[in-house]
């Protein structure tokens, strides 16, 4: 049989992924606790050399979720029967019997999709994307969807449908958005990692928010999501939300499509390769940054110094402008979901059905859907710009928002559209940038704020290259702990 270049990689890949890292333990794990601590690396080997079972991993992280999620909110429609009869049936996959959750925004064959919305409330997929496709076919185990805005359009996942997803740390505060039931999932150690996906940072501020590790890869690095045909930019990455760099290093490795980019194969160390890094702290839209953000940043850009790194202090080289195109963007694709859904039921939209901030942002992009087309084309050239920018830098250190995250209704969908958009403008404009490019970034939970809230630091670099962004995740996981780290509501 002749393997395909992707077959070849993942076969190769997945090998690797469970001899790199070292044993999954010493001894057999004895109590449900024992399994939250693991990531999903160590449970892989561990299911793998017999240690434990596929069955005991996926009824461990049941027991958890049935605990903990109650006081979270991160579990939309839980499918617990199905992932057990997954687990004892066998099946093939280097993480097989790793347990996950899917992202809500997300098909999966015969389940619930509601995206985050009253209108999908009863919604059963009919289908399944590659993206999800692959994550299976890697033997990851879902146990239900996880909870997120409406179509992932804001930074905080609350929503009319499932209510306000609660942040482990702190339950009073966001967990950020729009992947905020896969961060909080992860934090609390219900599962080692859950799918998520980034639109505008959807992946990375509730990283942030969460104290989790979270990659928002290249433009077309994944296999296909369930993206609509027929836009000019993709601006949507997926990944997952984790604990450590490796678990996040390992299924980027396993997950990885075989496109137009050099494959990243498995990085599993830091390089002795010495990096030049400028970071910055100052808001691109001109907004205060809290002191405890910027403290932070700056602490990260020492230790970086320390290790070696050539770093340097810099303004931000982004523009505001490119904020507002991209929200004009933005909000051209929540029309297009709700019309879509218009054309489907032959119902007519209204407050019922979607929420105010869904329809203010729609409100935003018609009255400018004039302007759309040149918007479109700002957004596309911005790519070169951003390449640019690395021409004699490796990485970029900075924020990924500009606040610790903020209490729970401070981002209400309900609030006034411009009180909400004015909001969401002073905590959100760090990560927008590099969707827009198609570039990688990680959002790594390197501090913690004054009132005991978590606060990550984003590393970014050139399309394609996440090996260089994981390298130095790796050095800054070994010199600033975060494993022992447990927020109030965990396993």
């Amino acid at each position: 049989m002749v393997l395909s270049r992707r077959a070849a990689l993942q076969s190769s890949t997945a090998g690797l992924v469970l001899t790199s890292f070292g044993c999954g333990g010493k001894s057999k794990p004895s109590t449900v606790g024992d399994l939250a601590s693991m990531d999903a690396v160590a449970t892989a080997q561990a299911i793998k050399s017999g240690e434990i079972s596929a069955v005991e991993s996926i009824n461990a992280a049941i027991e958890r979720a049935e605990k903990l999620n109650p006081q979270i909110n991160a579990i939309v429609t839980a499918y617990y029967n199905a992932a057990r009869e997954r687990a004892a049936a066998g099946a093939d996959g280097a993480w097989f019997g790793v347990p996950s959750f899917i992202k809500d925004l997300n098909k999966v064959t015969g389940q619930r999709t509601t995206y985050g919305s009253r209108a999908f409330a009863n919604y059963v997929a009919p289908d399944q994307s590659e993206l999800v496709d692959a994550i299976f076919s890697n033997g990851i185990i879902s146990l239900g969807k996880s909870s997120s805005p409406e179509f992932g359009l804001t930074a905080t996942t609350e929503s009319q449908l499932q209510g306000a997803t609660r942040n482990p740390w702190n339950l009073e505060h966001s967990t950020g958005g729009s992947s905020g039931g896969a961060a909080a999932l992860v934090a609390a150690g219900v599962t080692p990692i859950a799918h998520a996906s980034d639109g505008g940072g959807s992946i990375r501020i509730p990283a942030s928010s969460c104290g989790v590790v979270g990659l928002k890869p290249s433009r077309g690095r994944m296999p296909r999501p369930d993206a609509p045909a027929g836009r000019p930019l993709t601006i949507a990455q997926h990944g997952v939300e984790s604990r450590t760099v490796r678990d996040t290093a390992a299924f980027l490795a396993l997950i990885e499509t075989d496109g137009k980019l050099e494959p990243v194969g498995l990085v599993s160390e830091p390089s002795r390769q010495r990096r030049r890094i400028k970071f910055f702290t100052n808001s691109p839209t001109g907004h205060d940054v809290h002191q405890d953000v910027i403290t932070e940043t700056q602490r990260v850009g020492q230790m970086l110094a320390d290790l070696g790194h050539d770093v340097e202090e810099i303004r931000s080289p982004f523009d505001a402008a490119v904020l507002q195109d991209f929200t004009v963007y933005w909000g051209s694709g929540a029309a297009r979901a709700v019309k879509s859904w218009e054309d489907a039921t032959g119902l007519k939209a209204d407050y019922n059905a979607f929420e105010p901030w869904t329809f203010g942002i729609i409100d935003f992009y018609e009255s400018r859907a004039h302007t759309l087309d040149i918007a479109v084309e700002r957004l596309l050239s911005f790519a070169g710009y951003y390449e640019g920018i690395f021409a004699d830098t490796d990485l970029i250190l900075s924020p990924v928002i500009a606040q610790p995250p903020p209490k729970i209704g401070y981002l209400d969908s309900r609030h006034s559209f411009p009180l909400a958009f004015e909001r969401l403008s002073e905590i959100v404009c760090f990560t927008q940038f590099m969707n827009v490019s198609g570039a990688p970034a990680i959002s790594l939970p390197t501090g913690m704020s004054s009132d005991g809230l978590p606060i990550g630091a984003q590393l970014a670099a050139a399309t394609g290259n996440e090996r260089t962004i994981l390298e130095v995740a790796y050095e800054l996981e070994e010199a600033m702990p975060w494993r022992d780290r447990k927020p109030a509501v965990s396993a």
